[in-house]
């Protein structure tokens, strides 16, 4: 049986599923699909002709536009049916023909979603995804599964993810670009292949970081990438040298990190 609020309001040609909990005010408009596992939590609406299917956790304020179909089965070759999930923070939008699928066993069972972000039309988030709050991806945009990214990125339309990529806190991603590689925090990335083309200084002054900062992080990263090692030993090696700087610390930690993948660079190949 369903648990759907009093004050919940659906359209007479929408489908809410046995088993579905609706929140306060939530509003499912025509022709939209709920399922069994579904939880809607207050004052989410589905505009019309949207589909929210499996183990999925949509939250609060949440807006999902026509034809987008979120909680879908994960596209992975090795999917089995297995029990996985999908959870979404509060206030995100989905517009229309967005997908975002549950995860799978190999990677955690979880595609998780923060809090205020913002998917453009038709953009793709996969099996797996782990991504933070505040973060825009404009029409288009492919996430490959088990990509991460942090708070604040954008992603410019069109452009793919390669699986297994992390993407850094504030870093921007230009439209059409291939990220094959990660991409550092407030990096800025651009074309096919992607190289990095230095740092995203628009986001990082918006973000209140003040110009001496900026400065800091940008003698940082000529170090790094402009170094006579290979990108993690330069980034290691300075460790000491920018330890007061917190900046420039993410993104030397997030360089000598574990990863799957090797690091964006303003040249090909190295990294």
């Amino acid at each position: 049986m369903s648990m759907i609020s009093a004050s919940a309001r659906i359209h007479p040609s929408a489908v809410v599923e046995d088993g579905a909990v609706i929140g306060e005010n939530v509003v499912v408009g025509p022709f939209s699909h709920v399922g069994p596992r579904v939880v809607l939590k207050d004052n989410v609406e589905l505009i019309s002709h949207a589909v929210v299917s499996g183990n999925t956790e949509i939250g609060k304020g949440c807006r999902i536009f026509p034809m987008a179909v979120i909680g879908g089965v994960s596209q992975s070759l090795h999917e089995a049916g297995e029990d996985s999930s999908l959870t979404i923070g509060d206030n995100c939008t989905m517009r229309e023909g967005v997908t975002m699928n549950t995860g799978t066993r190999g990677g955690g069972g979880k595609t998780v979603v923060g809090d205020n972000c913002l998917f453009l039309a038709n953009s793709h988030v996969a099996h797996d995804c782990q991504l933070g709050s505040h973060i825009i991806m404009s029409n288009n945009v492919m996430l490959a599964g088990h990509v991460q990214v942090a708070d604040r990125a954008i992603l410019g339309g069109g452009c793919a993810v390669h699986q297994f990529t992390r993407i850094g806190r504030q870093a921007f991603i230009g439209g059409l670009s291939a990220v094959n590689y990660d991409v550092i925090p407030f990096g800025m990335l651009n074309g096919n292949p992607g190289l990095l083309g230095g740092l995203n200084v628009v986001g990082m002054t918006r973000a209140g970081i003040d110009r001496a900062t900026i400065h800091i992080v940008r003698r940082a990263f000529k170090k790094i990438f402009e170094g006579e090692a290979n990108v993690r030993a330069n980034a290691a090696a300075i460790r000491d040298e920018f330890a007061d700087c917190p900046e420039a610390m993410e993104i030397i930690d997030f360089i000598t990190a574990d990863s799957d993948r090797a690091i964006s660079s303003p040249f090909r190949r190295k990294g």
